[in-house]
């Protein structure tokens, strides 16, 4: 009878030590919030763009193009080429902030005066080595008013 005792007593003592596995500590959570913001950090290729506009939706032809955008803990940029020519060549920057899937960029370097220092609000979610950007893309004195969705690879 007391190696019963004994072993329901063991079986209690385990259980109470395992952790609730709802439970999570207030640096767990943090650790969790950082590896979902590293997650964007690095270089990707745009593989799939979409806009619609008004009752339009316009599919990006990327045959002729490779669109980059680099992400670091601060700040993105995008780099725009058509492929054999300097043509077409554009390119932009700035700051970003990521809380959750709630990822904002705010445009500081480009050439369009109207976009400049404009806040862009997006979601983003990753899949494996696929990052989607999603939102509404809206500057009234440049006459933007649609909504993108981008689907982008890391590159390796």
């Amino acid at each position: 009878m007391n190696k019963m005792i004994s072993g329901v007593c063991m079986i209690l003592l385990a259980m109470s030590c395992q952790k609730n596995s709802n439970q999570t500590t207030a640096a767990e959570e943090v650790k969790s919030e950082t590896e979902n913001t590293l997650k964007v950090e690095g270089t990707w290729k745009l593989v799939y763009g979409e806009i619609k506009e008004k009752d339009s939706v316009q599919v990006k032809d990327l045959s002729k193009t490779d669109f980059i955008k680099i992400i670091n803990k601060s700040h993105f940029a995008f780099f725009n080429q058509n492929k054999g020519t300097a043509d077409g060549f554009y390119g932009g920057g700035g700051s970003y902030t990521l809380n959750g899937d709630d990822y904002v960029e705010k445009l500081e370097y480009v050439g369009v005066e109207a976009i400049r220092n404009h806040e862009f609000p997006f979601k983003v979610k990753i899949v494996g080595d696929t990052l989607i950007q999603f939102g509404k893309e809206e500057v009234k004195d440049a006459g933007i008013n649609r909504d993108i969705i981008e689907k982008y690879i890391r590159v390796k």
